[in-house]
């Protein structure tokens, strides 16, 4: 959590800035780790891969508790997800489709992705929500192949909000009846995102989607996304 906060990209960094002892601030940081004193570097990578396996229940954890104690705004959360590159030589999709593996330094557990921004990855998606207030935090993640659509996971990484959440705003890959259906049904919020496909025989609870998204409304609700996926 304090490598995200802090956007410190090793445990290396994680290590030397809880190492920096001269600043009262990350004495407290180093306490709410649960940590008394600092261990070795090797200690330390030791026991930061012992917590790696239960990570996304932690990160759950923490969020709701930054949510109890009036540090977040629930009330409207972010969802989205990023591509991360595989390690390694690319496994092209022929050889993945004949079950080759030409290399034995490709990381054969990864996947073909695509993103507009990004274009077409080999390796995995990173699926996170998050506050949109002042303070900004991860409150649920999840983490797949990169060939794995948004919609798949939607359902696994609501499911441990709070129920003060009250619009969950997100892309156009998440525009999807059962996923609204279920955010109203079984989470108790409203999933705002961009409605697309509009044809004559549309149904009148999208036309409905449709107008609250475009609405004044809407569209402030929507605005909320660009802080957190800017991040």
């Amino acid at each position: 959590m304090v490598r995200i906060w802090l956007r410190l990209d090793s445990n290396r960094a994680l290590h030397d800035f809880l190492a920096m002892d001269h600043y009262p601030y990350n004495r407290k940081v180093l306490k709410a780790c649960g940590l008394t004193s600092l261990p070795d570097r090797r200690t330390f990578d030791r026991r930061l891969s012992t917590i790696s396996v239960d990570i996304k229940e932690r990160i759950s954890t923490m969020g709701n508790l930054f949510v109890k104690e009036r540090l977040v705004d629930p009330y409207i959360v972010a969802i989205d997800s990023t591509l991360l590159r595989a390690k390694g030589h690319l496994w092209h999709k022929s050889s993945i489709t004949k079950e080759l593996v030409p290399r034995s330094v490709i990381d054969i557990d990864a996947r073909w992705g695509f993103s507009h921004s990004k274009g077409w990855i080999f390796g995995y998606k990173l699926h996170i929500t998050s506050s949109t207030g002042s303070l900004i935090i991860p409150l649920s993640t999840d983490f797949t192949q990169a060939d794995v659509y948004d919609n798949q996971i939607y359902p696994t990484i609501t499911s441990s909000l709070s129920n003060e959440v009250r619009y969950m705003v997100a892309d156009s890959g998440y525009d999807d009846h059962k996923l609204y259906n279920l955010s109203i049904d079984r989470r108790g919020f409203e999933l705002v995102c961009p409605v697309s496909e509009i044809y004559s025989h549309t149904s009148s609870k999208r036309l409905q989607l449709i107008e609250f998204y475009e609405s004044e409304l809407g569209q402030i609700i929507y605005s909320w996304r660009s802080k957190p996926i800017d991040h």
